[in-house]
């Protein structure tokens, strides 16, 4: 049986720029990914000091991590970026590369973005945490 996933933006919330409020998974298995870095498969840092660099490196990072489990982006039920910076349109370019990648439906469920002042590697500006809803 494949999980039974609804996204709900109830009415008397604000509108978003493509997520949901609620995502419900009513059956099925759930994968919790850790945060996806900017990291290439030998550990190196990708793009030191290059937000889209690194945007584009997590999202190749996240689809692998997702199939390993036989998932796809809209299998994703909760999505959390992080972005090294206190500048609100520096958030938003990285929303917009984000929902333009190859893992865009991850991003129309519920979602949260976020400014931080570090993450855990020298020189990375992002990072991505996500939930998935695994089919059978």
């Amino acid at each position: 049986m494949t999980a039974k996933i609804s996204r709900i933006n109830p009415l008397r919330l604000h509108e978003t720029p493509g997520y949901h409020h609620i995502t419900v998974v009513e059956t099925g298995r759930t994968a919790y990914l850790a945060g996806q870095c900017p990291l290439d498969g030998s550990g190196t840092l990708v793009g030191p000091g290059a937000l889209d660099a690194q945007i584009d490196q997590v999202a190749a990072n996240a689809l692998t991590a997702l199939a390993a489990v036989g998932a796809r982006p809209e299998h994703v039920v909760r999505s959390v970026i992080y972005v090294c910076t206190a500048d609100t349109p520096v958030l938003g370019a990285a929303w917009k590369r984000f929902t333009a990648s190859p893992l865009a439906p991850a991003f129309t469920t519920a979602s949260t973005l976020l400014g931080v002042s570090q993450l855990g590697f020298t020189g990375q500006l992002v990072e991505l945490d996500l939930t998935a809803a695994l089919p059978d």
